[in-house]
């Protein structure tokens, strides 16, 4: 595969002309989408976060194709146990940790103190009632956090700036991030959902955290309790989670991912005590640049050693 001059590769969409200028040095480039017969003669398909890349699609793809370079660092959107029974490795874009636990914790402050709803009064030119929107006391408070990885270990890091008292729970035990952050290890969900201040979620989804907080576990969590979720938004059963809202049993929620994007769930959208934004965790300038960076790190291991460096596989 040294030959880069002979290489083709396939996109599932047209991209800013600076990465398809970008891509363009590894190969000859196809905006194919997910047409399969485009895709003839291409060995890497480039896709993002937004594109579906379904088992239909993946058995569909020409034997030519031995690579999905994926934007993002999520592959829920790729059926990753299709590729490998295809043989196709898939390889997605880790560096937006730092971003997205920075977004975390934005939601967290704006969610406990009720900034979308105060900003909004504000621009309404109604000072005096937003004045009167209490919020919740972030400092000192209990978080847990569901999905302990790099981005759940950065909001921990994070935490100690506010003296938080930090636990978390998850599939393994993570001992020498519990030592260098401060963190305990909550073997049970329901004992971490009914002993935290502000609970959040940085768990990617799978079989195992679809609807993982469902309105059982919500009702689990204490009263007047933050619900956070920057991980996927399926983990969370949105339409539970604007009763629960509604009813008061939790005091606000951060939310950046939805479980029906881009439509977040209309009673959402209704709610004042709810902080809304569309998915941008990794929305900044640097990591827009790193991702970019790491997809063409990918490809160019590829095609120079017939691996990517950051595979994913579905088990």
């Amino acid at each position: 595969m040294s030959d880069v001059n002979a290489v083709k590769l396939a996109m599932s969409r047209e991209l800013p002309p600076a990465m398809m200028q970008g891509l363009g040095q590894f190969a000859e480039v196809v905006v194919s989408g997910p047409n399969s017969a485009a895709m003839e003669g291409c060995c890497i398909y480039v896709c993002t976060a937004l594109d579906a890349v379904p088992a239909e699609l993946i058995n569909s793809m020409p034997e030519s194709i031995k690579l999905i370079a994926s934007f993002g660092v999520g592959t829920d959107h790729i059926d990753l146990a299709a590729a490998e029974k295809r043989r196709i490795q898939v390889s997605n874009t880790p560096q937006v940790t730092e971003d997205t636990a920075d977004l975390t914790f934005t939601l967290i402050l704006a969610a406990c103190r009720r900034l979308s709803d105060a900003e909004r009064l504000l621009r309404q030119g109604e000072w005096a009632q937003a004045q009167q929107r209490v919020g919740n006391r972030v400092y000192g408070k209990s978080l847990g956090i569901v999905g302990f990885g790099a981005i759940g270990q950065a909001v921990a890091q994070r935490a100690k700036g506010f003296d938080l008292k930090v636990q978390y729970y998850g599939p393994n035990r993570k001992a020498q991030a519990e030592a260098e952050l401060g963190a305990t290890y909550q073997p049970d969900l329901a004992g971490l959902l009914g002993s935290s201040d502000i609970v959040v979620l940085t768990c990617p989804l799978n079989s195992a955290t679809q609807h993982l907080i469902n309105a059982e576990r919500l009702q689990q969590m204490k009263q007047g309790a933050v619900l956070v979720n920057t991980g996927r938004g399926a983990v969370v059963d949105e339409a539970a989670l604007v009763e629960c809202l509604r009813e008061g049993h939790l005091a606000a929620a951060g939310l950046d991912v939805f479980e029906f994007e881009p439509e977040p769930h209309p009673g959402l959208l209704e709610l004042d005590n709810v902080c809304l934004t569309p998915h941008v965790g990794s929305a900044t300038s640097d990591a827009r640049v790193d991702m970019v960076m790491s997809v063409f790190a990918n490809i160019e291991s590829f095609l120079k050693t017939g691996q990517a460096i950051n595979l994913c596989k579905a088990s």
